[in-house]
């Protein structure tokens, strides 16, 4: 099951399967892909910003190894985590437990990681004998170094939180209440300028990079921006 609730302006996803210690299957990666597309909806009840958890002690332990092989599971997986880089809003993996395989795929889409002291991540496809996508094995790399991605991919290691954090890979440390902290943060930031900096960094070759950063700088938030600055109050940006 994945349960949600609303913090303000921060939508809370969870992956909820305890039996499972939270594995996706191909119905919750469709219920997932869905609970993030629904939440960034136009609206004035859009989401401003995005945390993903796991129920229990566990992020995510990767894949329902019932699913594993089958075709349709991979297709509903990677639509689901297309959809986490291309929601225009932050979204924060509150990594409370081990992400294993697909786990550490989820967090590795997010934005952000926070990992909690109990965190672990792997990708152990080469003891499953199974394989990974390149924009996998490319986003690792990216965020953690060619060094860790090898020690992970090939060598199967395991990294801790703090390993995690110390690499890239976990951008801070802290349990769920430390994400949701920080996404009540970004919620209150320009929503046209995380749209443009999440773009430029998932989508570097969009043909609407220049436009979008054009649109940022001739913005109704860009103005307030600069009014509340000259009158040092708090900015209220509203993504126009």
């Amino acid at each position: 099951m994945i349960t949600q609730h609303r913090d303000g302006d921060v939508a809370v996803i969870e992956i909820d399967r305890h039996e499972r210690r939270n594995a996706l299957d191909t119905a919750h990666c469709h219920d997932l892909r869905a609970a993030l597309t629904g939440h960034t909806l136009a609206g004035p009840r859009a989401a401003r910003a995005i945390v993903i958890t796991g129920a229990g002690s566990s992020f995510c332990a990767g894949v329902d190894l019932a699913a594993a092989y089958d075709a349709a599971f991979r297709d509903a997986l990677y639509a689901m985590l297309a959809a986490v880089t291309e929601v225009t809003v932050p979204v924060i993996a509150a990594v409370n437990g081990p992400a294993i395989g697909a786990g550490t795929q989820l967090a590795l889409a997010c934005d952000l990681r926070v990992a909690a002291p109990e965190a672990a991540f792997a990708i152990p496809a080469a003891r499953l004998g199974i394989a990974v996508d390149p924009w996998t094995i490319r986003r690792l790399a990216q965020l953690a170094g060619t060094g860790t991605a090898q020690a992970m991919l090939i060598g199967a290691e395991t990294l801790d939180a703090a390993a995690a954090l110390r690499c890239g890979l976990a951008s801070r440390l802290g349990d769920p209440g430390a994400a949701l902290a920080w996404a009540r943060e970004l919620a209150g930031l320009a929503p046209l300028s995380l749209a443009y900096a999440k773009k430029a960094l998932n989508q570097p070759d969009s043909a609407d990079l220049a436009k979008d950063f054009d649109a940022c700088w001739a913005s109704d938030d860009a103005a307030e921006g600069q009014r509340a600055r000259a009158a040092k109050r708090p900015p209220r940006f509203q993504g126009r």
